[in-house]
Formats: C-alpha cells, sequence, structure tokens
C-alpha cells in the first residue's frame, strides 16, 4: 500500500522547518517546501505513484489525461501510458509566440480530461490550466494532486470554480507521518497545524509577506 507522506519525506520531496521557516517567491515565510519533482529520482516510489494515480484516474472514465506545465507532465505521461490514453499538457497562460497555445498535444475538444498536478498550494495555477481545457471544449472531471497543502484559499477557489479535485496525501498525513518520524516534535507539529489554518497571519507574523 502507497504512503505518500513517508515517501515525500524519505525522498526529500517535502522539507519541514518551523523554527526556521522558507522563505517563498511571494516572499511569505512557511515551515514547509515542497519539491515533488524529487520522486521522479526514485524509480520504486515512482512507479507505486503513477499506479495509484492511474487508478484513481480511471474511476472518472476520461478519455484524456492532461498534466500542469510544468511538474505535472510526467505524471500525466505516467497515467496515460498505463491508461492507453492520449495526453496533453497545459501551461496556466498561452504562448506569447508561435501558434499561442496553452494545450499543447491533442485539442481537448469533446475529451472527457482528469488533469495532473503535482502539488496544489493557492490553486491558482491549476485553475488557470482548467480554464484553458475549458475554453478548448473539454470537460474538466477532476483535478488529482499527489499534494496539497490543505490551505483554505485553495478549497474556496475550486468550489467557486465548481472543479472536483483529490490528492493523493494531505497536509495532515505528511505533518503526522513527519512527527512519527521524529522529523518535528509536538511543538513543531502544533507550529505547522497553526500555518496551515492561517498561512497569512503565520507569516505576517514571522515578518513575512
Amino acid at each position: 500500500m502507497l504512503d505518500l507522506a513517508s515517501a515525500l519525506l524519505d525522498a526529500g520531496a517535502v522539507r519541514l522547518s518551523p523554527e526556521a521557516p522558507f522563505t517563498w517567491a511571494s516572499g511569505m515565510k512557511a515551515p514547509i517546501y515542497c519539491d515533488n519533482r524529487q520522486l521522479l529520482g526514485h524509480p520504486e516510489s515512482r512507479a507505486a505513484i503513477a499506479d495509484v494515480l492511474a487508478a484513481r484516474a480511471a474511476e472518472a472514465r476520461p478519455t484524456l489525461i492532461a498534466g500542469t506545465s510544468t511538474a505535472g507532465i510526467p505524471w500525466a505521461a505516467f497515467v496515460a501510458d498505463r491508461l492507453g490514453l492520449p495526453m496533453a499538457y497545459v501551461r496556466p497562460e498561452p504562448k506569447a509566440h508561435g501558434m499561442g497555445r496553452q494545450v499543447e498535444g491533442p485539442s481537448a475538444e469533446g475529451h472527457r480530461v482528469v488533469l495532473l498536478e503535482d502539488l496544489l498550494s493557492t490553486g491558482g495555477s491549476s485553475l488557470k490550466c482548467v480554464q484553458g481545457l475549458r475554453a478548448e471544449g473539454g470537460e474538466v472531471l477532476e483535478v488529482l494532486a499527489l499534494f496539497s497543502y490543505g490551505l483554505p484559499k485553495a478549497e474556496a477557489a475550486f468550489r467557486q470554480a465548481e472543479v472536483a479535485f483529490r490528492v493523493l496525501a494531505t497536509f495532515h498525513d505528511l505533518a503526522d507521518r513527519a512527527l512519527a518520524k521524529g522529523l518535528v516534535d509536538a511543538a513543531g507539529r502544533a507550529s505547522l497545524g497553526a500555518w496551515q489554518s492561517d498561512a497569512a497571519g503565520w507569516s505576517q507574523a514571522r515578518g513575512g509577506a
């Protein structure tokens, strides 16, 4: 059985530092930094994750698998291959040159699409990709992601856009696993929970945006 939370931690894809927060590109301070591309270097975990993603995606009966550019592309390729389906990838914005496409590969028109994402944070870039697929005439069945920070802002954005989403591992799964592994102590686990429930307030209290 896949334990994605452990795989993320063991691969160094997720790093936790409640006492010395990371600074994200936005200027926000956070006790967590995620780079799920590290999983691509771990063949056994990579294959197990792709198997689970394929099984979950198949439940929606898609006719096209799409991946977000760039981190969702390899997972979409693995899943499309397992399901024997066509695959496309989607940028958050159309290209500013060439054909000006937002969806690359087969057109989404007339397709039932599952969109693969490696990480959900605020949900903004994923929903821009959803809009691109819909603009081509695709029906987006759901966004399927490896991991989510579980931020209330993201959940509200998906509700407003009327897009279903699922994740293989939640923030609480990961924080609890980190505590069990001794990667954080009880105070650190509490700090992670405080950030997850009020990321902006947590950041501002530590001098971040």
